[in-house]
């Protein structure tokens, strides 16, 4: 008789992720308490504005101004969510590492790159096209195009300090190759421009980087997530903006 021996089968507790870069919006995050929409799709936050200086009279004393303080409704435009179903068995039979990674890779393969989308077509609309028609920059005017929205935030008065430069990733290793480096026998060589004019340079990827984007039903349980817009929807170059 043939002697058979089932050979055993090893299981390491590794899984193989898909790799994504986190939310590059978050920087803009405001630093105070965050709204919470939790049973309700509309918060109110005040807006405060005054009026400005008038003549001093050394009679009457300061001329009066007004002070506006206003509650303004901020609503709900998308309410985005996706439920999940897991055996507690399958999972159990998986070591667990099913669940235990399921939410952050979530959040961070779909999530972040949906939530930066969403946000970067909604700063494009409301800032000033200050630079060119739409079309493709290239190595030989990026630096042009920046300086004409410096200028445009340094004439609606922007502070300087705080600003952030988001570049596509390819007009950002474009900047990157004109700025001149001489190099001798460095064994280390950063090229990377992580500061440009005093902004903090953040490289988008140009998949989350769009003038319009289209928010998916996810009517089926195999589709969800975003596209740039068909026909209206365009590649953003850059937005140089202040939190």
């Amino acid at each position: 008789m043939a002697t058979s021996i089932d050979l055993v089968t090893a299981f390491v507790r590794v899984l193989d992720t898909v790799y994504k870069q986190e939310s590059k919006t978050a920087v803009l995050d405001a630093l105070t308490e965050s709204p919470s929409f939790l049973n309700a799709n509309a918060v109110k936050v005040m807006q405060l504005s005054t009026v400005g200086l008038g003549t001093y009279s050394r009679t009457t004393g300061y001329p009066a101004g007004d002070i506006t303080a206003e509650w303004v409704t901020m609503t709900l435009a998308a309410e985005r969510g996706r439920g999940f179903t897991l055996d507690r068995m399958d999972n159990e039979e998986s070591f667990g590492l099913i669940m235990g990674r399921l939410i952050r890779e979530w959040m961070r393969v779909h999530v972040a790159p949906e939530l930066d989308a969403y946000r970067f077509a909604k700063y494009a609309t409301g800032a000033g096209s200050e630079v060119g028609s739409g079309a493709t920059l290239t190595d030989a005017d990026i630096i042009p195009a920046l300086d004409v929205a410096k200028l445009a935030l340094d004439e609606d008065e922007v502070p300087e300090d705080g600003r952030i430069l988001f570049l596509s990733h390819t007009l950002k290793q474009e900047l990157e190759q004109k700025v001149g480096r001489s190099l001798a026998n460095e064994t280390r060589v950063n090229r990377l421009v992580e500061v440009w004019d005093g902004m903090q340079v953040i490289g988008i990827p140009q998949g989350r980087f769009y003038t319009q984007v289209t928010l998916n039903a996810g009517a089926t349980s195999d589709v969800g997530g975003y596209v740039k817009t068909v026909s209206t929807g365009k590649d953003i170059n850059f937005l140089m903006m202040h939190p």
